[in-house]
């Protein structure tokens, strides 16, 4: 209940100030499955991420963002793109990494509800629908710029 009262803030924030913000979020890929999360304060699933904090590279807030939400440690990691969005009142940029070298070492924290590893040809109907296109053009093989738009 908590995350959600925060996340309601947010919104709020988005609304009156129109931010623009810089996140990451990580295509964490075993097989031919690709874990995804479930927040306490949202429907659906996400990929891994969040936003940067203050002197931090985006290779560090990916590799913080994985830890803190799948409890994973990243091996190698790609930059697959940035992509731009322009929804709910603000402007996100997000760095999209790939990665295939992980290993889970501990938990994840308590925005979290679920971790869970899905198959790329049967995504559930309730992910996010731009992580979901990222998600489908990896499978498809079609990822082939390093900018551009949701």
């Amino acid at each position: 209940m908590f995350y959600r009262f925060l996340y309601f803030g947010f919104k709020v924030y988005c609304f009156l100030f129109r931010p623009v913000r810089m996140g990451v979020r990580v295509m964490m890929i075993e097989g031919d499955k690709a874990w995804l999360v479930r927040h306490t304060y949202l429907n659906g699933w996400f990929l891994p991420g969040g936003g940067l904090k203050q002197w931090e590279s985006l290779d560090q807030a990916a590799r913080r963002e994985a830890r803190e939400e799948t409890g994973a440690e990243l091996g190698d990691i790609s930059l697959v793109g940035v992509f731009t969005s322009y929804r709910q009142w603000k402007t996100d940029h997000t760095a999209v990494f790939l990665c295939k070298d992980f290993k889970f070492v501990g938990g994840s924290d308590a925005e979290i509800a679920e971790l869970k590893a899905m198959p790329l040809n049967d995504l559930p109907a309730g992910i996010y629908d731009l992580h979901r296109s990222v998600l489908e053009k990896y499978r498809d093989g079609k990822i082939q710029t390093n900018v551009g738009e949701w």
